[in-house]
């Protein structure tokens, strides 16, 4: 897990905040943000973004990822995930998944609002999580 100065840490979960303010939840009412730090060192943040068939639903952690692979970095050093209220919120499944593909090492950072927050690898979230590893060998899967 990659080591981030508490002063990034404090910087990734305001940017997480603050892109909340353009989620779209007309429906779960939940609103969340994210912000990647890149290899690069770049920001970039994603919210959640409802449809009212829920598959097509994006959550936040995907767009952040999103908007920086599509920016040319597919690589990330920190994710921080806010959620308002008190009540830390975890990524779902999918997101994980994702998570998993683009941050090997990356430091995970799960925010509440008051200031409280814990980190995590990507281990700790999804262990055994599937692999590209995986694909090498039809019979392993």
């Amino acid at each position: 897990m990659k080591k981030i100065s508490e002063a990034t840490i404090e910087k990734l979960l305001a940017e997480a905040r603050d892109a909340r303010r353009f989620s779209y939840a007309p429906y779960s009412h939940l609103h969340i943000g994210a912000a990647v730090l890149g290899k690069n060192r770049a920001i970039f943040k994603g919210c959640n973004i409802e449809n009212m068939s829920y598959g097509v639903t994006m959550c936040a952690e995907r767009v952040a990822i999103f908007n920086a692979i599509s920016s040319g970095v597919p690589e990330i050093e920190a994710l921080a995930i806010s959620c308002e209220g008190e009540e830390l919120c975890y990524p779902c499944g999918a997101c994980r998944q994702v998570i998993s593909e683009f941050s090997k090492n990356a430091l995970i950072i799960i925010g509440a609002d008051g200031g409280k927050y814990v980190t995590e690898s990507i281990e700790e979230l999804l262990p055994r999580g599937f692999s590209s590893q995986k694909l090498k060998s039809p019979k392993d899967c």
